[in-house]
């Protein structure tokens, strides 16, 4: 091999192996220090962790009449993904989870902690409920919501000239799913 091609050669592994490395970070992340405010309960297990990119989406409106305008929650729209990348379901309002085998979970927050990330959304857990076909997500008892990126409401933009106006901010998160003892394994 030429100088010049093992040089090329070099400089190509030199750019690589960051990526590389950023890259084996997001397929395969450590376990996640969680506080315990929101912990599962005992006896519950995790079944599955999936990956959520998506949008957190706010609608300018008054909370009651008279009162100033302000950002307010609205709901949830991402994509779920698995450990290989791969889509499985999707996260909407409700909140609820629906894997693409059609069952679905509806849930309630239990708790949450402020994420230790600014800008981000915070974490939760909640209380899930199987509302659809017997499937993937059956036996799932709880869902946490961690590693928050972005999804908080605007900081400005919403006056009475903005009334209804949507927003829609960029999120990403891991929703690990639980289940209680008995409950049935989650398959993929």
């Amino acid at each position: 091999m030429n100088t010049l091609a093992l040089q090329s050669l070099r400089r190509a592994a030199a750019l690589l192996w960051p990526a590389l490395g950023l890259a084996a970070c997001a397929v395969a992340p450590l376990p996640p220090s969680v506080p315990e405010a929101i912990a599962p309960a005992r006896g519950e297990s995790l079944a599955l962790s999936v990956a959520a990119r998506g949008v957190q989406v706010y609608e300018c409106r008054s909370a009651a009449p008279g009162a100033a305008p302000a950002w307010q929650f609205v709901a949830p729209d991402a994509q779920l993904f698995d450990a290989r990348g791969h889509r499985i379901g999707e996260h909407g309002a409700g909140p609820h989870w629906q894997a693409l085998d059609g069952s679905r979970l509806d849930a309630v927050v239990k708790a949450r902690a402020d994420a230790p990330r600014d800008g981000a959304i915070p974490w939760l857990l909640l209380s899930a409920q199987a509302s659809g076909r017997t499937g993937s997500f059956t036996g799932v008892s709880s869902i946490q919501r961690i590693n928050t990126q972005g999804g908080v409401a605007p900081a400005g933009g919403c006056d009475a000239a903005s009334v209804g106006r949507i927003a829609r901010v960029p999120y990403t998160a891991d929703y690990r799913l639980f289940r209680g003892a008995g409950g049935s394994p989650v398959v993929f």
